[in-house]
C-alpha cells in the first residue's frame, strides 16, 4: 500500500503497487497524456515503473528540463530504429544526448549521403506516427550479449562486456527494434514529433584512431516547432559567421596540415591581435600587474615537481638534448613561481601580480582541432597573484572589476558565473578550503553577481570561479577563470617571510580573462560576424577617388587620417566607384571615404558607414571627431 508524496505536498495512497503512469492518470487525464517519465525519490524512471513502497514522486512532462532530455534521448533511439529499417546491415553503437540535440554512431559499408539523411528523417516521422509502445526489459548479462550478437550488433555486445559489475542489463524495445540503454524513455514513439537531422561526421569507435571510423549522424529535437525553427535559424546564422570562413574571406589567418593546430596570422589578423594585446597591456598596468616572460622549454624535473609530468604528460610536447628531457610548456604557472623564488620575499611584497602573454603548446588530439577555437599552440592572457590568505577576497574583487571592464569594452554584457567548490580528492587543509570558498563566495556577493554553485567541481588544488560570455547568437563561451592554488607554490619551494618572521607558503591565484588569445579572437569574429568595432578593425577607413583628378586630394586625406593614428587604406584604382564600394563593403570596413570634384572644391569628404548608410559630406575635422567618438573606451586605452 504505497503512500506517494507529490511536489505540492499532497499525498496519494494506493491499495497495491502502482505505475507512474497510473499515478499520473489518478491526478488527471491531461497529466496522464503529458507524462514522459517520473522522478521517484529524485531518480528518473519510466512511466511504466512500478512503485511498491512509500516515496516522493514528481511527474516529468515536456515542460521540465529532464523532459526535453528524455525526448532527445528517445529521438536518438528513433534515429537508430529508422536506420536499421532502411539499412539492415548497419550496426548501431552509441547515441547520447548532447547540448541542443543528440547523435548516434553507426558502422556501415558506405558513407551516408544527404539523400540517405532525408530518407532516414522521413522514416523516423513514420515510426513516430505508428505510436509504438516503448517497453523496458531487463536481461541477464550473458543473455543480452548473445541477443545482440545474434542480431549482428557486435558493438553493442562489446559495450555490455565493458560494463563493470554483474548487474542485469536493461534494453528498450519499440516494435521490432531493440536497443541497449539505461533509460528512461518516452512511453511511446508518438511523443516524438519535433526533430531534424543535421549532418554526418566521422568518429572513431571509442575515440581511438586505431579503431574503425564510424559515421556519426547529428540531430536536434524540441518540444515546440517554433523552438526548433529558432534554433535552426541560429545554426544557419552561425554557419555564416564561422570564423574559419571569415578568416579566409577577410584575409585574417589560415591553418594548414604542415602545422596542425597552429595558426598562420596574416597582416590583417595580426593587427586585431596587437590591438587586443596592447589594450590588455594597458589594463593590466593600471591594475598593478608586472609583465614577465618565461622560457618556452623547461627541464623535466621542474614539471615532475609541479605535478604536470605525472598528470598532464600525454598532453605535453617533449624533446631532449644532451641526455636531458624537456617539455614545451603547456602553461605558465611553474615559470612564474621561478620568478617569485628569486630573492627573499616579504609579506610587504604581497600581493605580487605577475602577468604574461605566454605562448603554450598542448598536444590536443587531431580530431578535436577546430580553427582558432581548439589549437595546439596558443597564447594565454595569463597572470598569477601571490598573496596571503587574508588577501584572497580583496584580490578576487579587484579581478572581477578588471574582468567586467574588459568584457564590457569588447561588447559582452551577459556574463554567466559559476563557483566550483572542493572535490573529494584534494590537497590542503579543511581550514584552508573553508577560507578560500568563503572568500570567493563573499567576493561574488560583494559584486552583486548572480552565480551558480558547482559542488565538488573545484580543482584538486583549490576552488575556482568560471566566467562565461554569451555572444550575439546566445551561445555560451567559458573564458575567464579565477583559481586558488594551495599546492603548486609549496611543491616548487615558494615562500615568504611573514610579519612574525616565520616562513610561509603564499596562496597562488591563477587568473585569466580572455583565456586563449586565439580562441577569444575566434569568438569575437563570430560575435561580430567579422564586422569588428572600429578599434579592432584591421583597416578602419578606406579612401577612394572617383576619377584620376582627385588622386592628390585622396592622398592628402589619407595621410591626415594616418597621422591622426587611424589605420587607412587608399584605393586609387581606375575602377567605377560603385565597384570599389561593393568590394570594400565585402571586407566589412567600418568607414568608406569618397572624394570627387565637389569634395575637392569644398575641402570636404563624403562618408559611408559599413551598413551602407550615406552620411553625406562633412569636413575632415568632423569626420575625425566621429572616428574618435566611435573608438570608445577600449580604443582609447589601446
Amino acid at each position: 500500500m504505497p503512500n506517494i508524496r507529490l511536489p505540492d505536498g499532497s499525498q496519494k495512497r494506493f491499495d497495491a503497487p502502482v505505475t507512474v503512469a497510473e499515478v499520473a492518470a489518478s491526478i488527471g487525464a491531461g497529466l496522464a497524456r503529458a507524462a514522459l517519465a517520473g522522478k521517484v525519490n529524485g531518480k528518473l524512471v519510466d512511466t511504466s515503473f512500478r512503485i511498491e513502497r512509500d516515496c516522493n514522486l514528481s511527474i516529468v512532462t515536456d515542460k521540465d528540463p529532464e523532459g526535453l532530455e528524455i525526448l532527445r534521448h528517445s529521438t536518438a533511439h528513433l534515429l537508430a530504429h529508422a536506420v536499421k529499417e532502411l539499412f539492415p546491415d548497419a550496426q548501431v553503437t552509441i547515441g547520447p544526448v548532447i547540448e541542443n540535440g543528440f547523435y548516434y554512431d553507426f558502422s556501415y559499408k558506405r558513407p551516408f549521403t544527404p539523400e540517405d539523411l532525408a530518407a532516414i528523417e522521413k522514416r523516423m516521422q513514420e515510426i513516430g506516427k505508428r505510436d509504438l509502445k516503448v517497453e523496458r526489459q531487463v536481461r541477464e548479462r550473458s543473455d543480452a550479449i548473445s541477443f545482440f550478437k545474434d542480431q549482428g550488433e557486435h558493438y553493442k555486445a562489446q559495450i555490455i562486456e565493458a560494463i563493470p559489475g554483474e548487474e542485469a542489463i536493461s534494453v528498450y524495445r519499440q516494435g521490432e527494434f531493440t536497443d541497449l540503454c539505461r533509460g528512461p524513455h518516452v512511453p511511446s514513439t508518438g511523443k516524438l514529433k519535433v526533430f531534424k537531422l543535421l549532418k554526418v561526421a566521422g568518429a572513431y569507435w571509442r575515440g581511438d584512431s586505431r579503431n574503425e571510423m564510424l559515421q556519426r549522424i547529428y540531430g536536434t529535437a524540441w518540444v515546440k516547432k517554433e523552438d526548433q525553427d529558432e534554433y535552426l535559424h541560429r545554426l544557419e546564422e552561425a554557419e555564416k559567421r564561422d570564423h574559419r570562413k571569415l578568416g579566409r574571406s577577410l584575409d585574417l589567418f589560415h591553418t594548414q596540415d604542415e602545422a596542425p593546430g597552429m595558426v598562420f596570422w596574416h597582416p590583417k589578423g595580426w593587427v586585431i591581435w596587437q590591438a587586443i594585446e596592447q589594450y590588455l597591456r594597458g589594463v593590466l598596468r593600471e591594475g598593478g600587474y608586472q609583465e614577465v616572460r618565461t622560457p618556452q622549454v623547461l627541464d623535466r624535473s621542474l614539471w615532475e615537481r609541479s605535478g604536470h609530468w605525472e598528470n598532464f604528460r600525454e598532453n605535453m610536447f617533449t624533446t631532449n638534448s644532451e641526455n636531458r628531457d624537456y617539455a614545451v610548456k603547456p602553461m605558465n604557472c611553474p615559470g612564474h613561481i621561478q620568478i617569485f623564488n628569486q630573492g627573499l620575499r616579504s609579506y610587504r611584497d604581497l600581493p605580487l601580480r605577475l602577468a604574461e602573454f605566454g605562448s603554450c603548446h598542448r598536444n590536443e588530439p587531431s580530431g578535436a582541432l577546430h580553427g582558432l577555437m581548439r589549437v595546439r599552440a596558443f597564447v594565454q592572457d595569463d597572470a598569477h597573484i601571490f598573496c596571503m590568505e587574508n588577501q584572497i577576497e580583496e584580490e578576487v574583487i579587484r579581478f572581477i572589476d578588471l574582468l567586467q571592464k574588459v568584457y564590457r569594452d569588447f561588447g559582452f554584457t551577459d556574463i554567466l558565473v559559476k563557483l566550483s567548490t572542493r572535490p573529494p580528492k584534494r590537497v590542503g587543509t579543511g581550514e584552508q578550503w573553508d577560507k578560500a570558498e568563503v572568500a570567493l563566495e563573499t567576493a561574488l556577493n560583494h559584486k552583486g553577481l548572480k552565480w551558480e554553485l558547482q559542488p565538488g567541481e573545484g580543482a584538486f588544488y583549490g576552488p575556482k570561479i568560471e566566467f562565461s560570455l554569451k555572444d550575439s547568437l546566445g551561445r555560451v563561451w567559458q573564458c575567464g577563470t579565477m583559481q586558488l592554488d594551495f599546492s603548486m607554490p609549496g611543491r616548487l619551494g615558494a615562500e615568504f617571510v611573514a610579519e612574525d618572521n616565520s616562513r610561509q607558503v603564499p596562496v597562488m591565484l591563477h587568473r585569466a580573462i580572455l583565456g586563449s588569445m586565439e580562441r577569444f579572437i575566434g569568438i569575437l569574429i563570430e560575435h561580430y560576424a567579422g564586422a569588428m568595432p572600429l578599434w579592432l578593425s584591421p583597416t578602419q577607413v578606406v579612401v577612394m577617388n572617383i576619377t584620376l583628378g582627385q588622386e592628390a586630394y585622396a592622398r592628402e586625406v589619407t595621410e591626415l587620417l594616418r597621422q591622426a593614428g587611424f589605420r587607412v587604406q587608399i584605393d586609387l584604382r581606375n575602377e567605377k566607384i560603385n565597384y570599389k564600394i561593393r568590394e570594400h563593403s565585402l571586407q566589412k570596413l567600418p568607414y568608406q571615404v569618397i572624394v570627387g570634384d565637389k569634395e575637392v572644391a569644398a575641402r570636404m569628404v563624403a562618408v559611408r558607414t559599413r551598413g551602407g548608410h550615406d552620411l553625406g559630406q562633412m569636413s575632415l575635422q568632423a569626420f575625425l571627431d566621429r572616428l574618435r567618438q566611435d573608438l570608445g573606451p577600449a580604443g582609447g586605452a589601446a
